[in-house]
């Protein structure tokens, strides 16, 4: 299977790789076919237009190296951005981050897209009660 250099990169380098403590959001999918299983940690601040920001993004994946490196890469998509914008990042986004995807690794970039919007919701639901 041929990866591109920056899926190469991603997996063998992961960024935003962890977990935060008392995080303000939490968000775990898995697919039960492959096995893959992510989880993205938020933390949440407002700036001074008082939108709400992605202040720290981490992930903990269980997977193979297109599920690490999507992981990854919609951590960096992710960090910085406000919460209505980056719950908008699509698994194409992410692949085409990552300089493309072997079409049967494509769900990868799906499961990335669905943790990072799954944290999103639960940080809402948080604020929300």
């Amino acid at each position: 299977m041929n990866y591109s250099k920056e899926v190469l990169e991603h997996f063998t380098n992961p960024h935003n790789q962890g977990v935060i403590s008392d995080p303000d959001g939490v968000g775990m999918v898995g697919n039960p076919v492959c096995g893959d299983l992510m989880k993205i940690y938020l933390k949440v601040k407002k700036n001074k237009k008082g939108e709400e920001i992605i202040s720290d993004i981490k992930f903990e994946t269980l997977g193979c190296a297109s599920a690490i490196a999507t992981s990854s890469m919609i951590t960096d998509l992710a960090k910085g951005t406000a919460i209505e914008r980056a719950c908008k990042i699509t698994r194409d986004d992410v692949a085409e981050a990552l300089n493309g995807l072997p079409p049967i690794k494509m769900h990868c970039s799906n499961l990335a897209s669905e943790a990072l919007v799954a944290a999103i919701e639960n940080y809402k639901k948080k604020k929300s009660n």
